[in-house]
């Protein structure tokens, strides 16, 4: 296979990584890992992705050895994509681990990617417009250092990637926007038919049925929607709908 049809493939695997229409995370992340040491000459690959919010940091690697690293590094905030955002793309470089610098830098993470046999690393964020989500990092020994071009395919990767996580995560947060959306208004229409059975049944104005409605909610601790469900649906505390005597 041509390096063209490797990159090709590479690029319709990542673009074909869902789930029932939506992204699958983890597959995405994993397509990246294992299909880049091949097709930028390196010796292995890992993708770290922090999402953000509640979520924490994720990484895969192409093999299991780089994947635990990669996971430890994150857990000690060591490594190369420890801090992404930091990463100049247009200037990145393979540091040597075996430098003295590098391990008082990193003094968990370059001894343990050494003894893998790597002796070299650098990462390439995966980047959009408003922020860095990630690294894609490359891990190589001295005779197959990623030159200047396979990092800078390497670099189209990581940002055709961080895109594609970006939109995912925003129709993320926008099916949860519209979930609670609904939820309200529906929370808000139960309510709305609580404030009529009540002013019915009590003779009141529906301002008046809906002050008695929350008070009784909060007199007895309970959530307003839940207290009118029960109004609505005719269970409801007769001391609450029974007009009084």
């Amino acid at each position: 296979m041509t390096p063209q049809q490797q990159l090709a493939d590479l690029f319709v695997t990542l673009a074909g990584s869902s789930k029932e229409g939506a992204l699958d995370v983890p597959e995405t992340l994993e397509v990246l890992a294992r299909g880049s040491p091949s097709l930028l000459g390196t010796t292995a690959a890992s993708v770290t992705y922090d999402p953000g919010g509640s979520q924490g940091p994720r990484a895969s690697g192409s093999d299991p050895d780089v994947t635990g690293l990669e996971r430890e590094a994150l857990s000690r905030r060591e490594g190369p994509a420890h801090s992404p955002h930091r990463i100049d793309a247009h200037h990145a470089a393979p540091t040597p681990l075996d430098s003295p610098r590098t391990r008082q830098r990193w003094p968990w993470y370059a001894p343990a990617a050494l003894a893998l046999s790597h002796t070299h690393v650098v990462a390439l964020p995966l980047r959009v417009p408003s922020r860095t989500l990630g690294a894609l990092v490359l891990f190589s020994r001295q005779e197959d250092v990623p030159s200047r071009p396979a990092m800078a395919l390497g670099q189209s990767l990581a940002d055709f990637t961080a895109v594609m996580l970006q939109r995912a995560r925003e129709a993320e947060d926008g099916r949860t926007l519209t979930g609670q959306l609904e939820r309200a208004l529906t929370s808000r229409v139960i309510i709305e038919q609580a404030k009529g059975v009540l002013a019915t049944r009590r003779s009141l104005t529906m301002d008046d049925a809906f002050e008695v409605l929350r008070r009784h909610a909060r007199s007895h601790r309970r959530p307003l929607h839940d207290v009118a469900r029960e109004v609505v649906e005719g269970h409801a505390d007769p001391g609450l709908t029974d007009p009084p005597v």
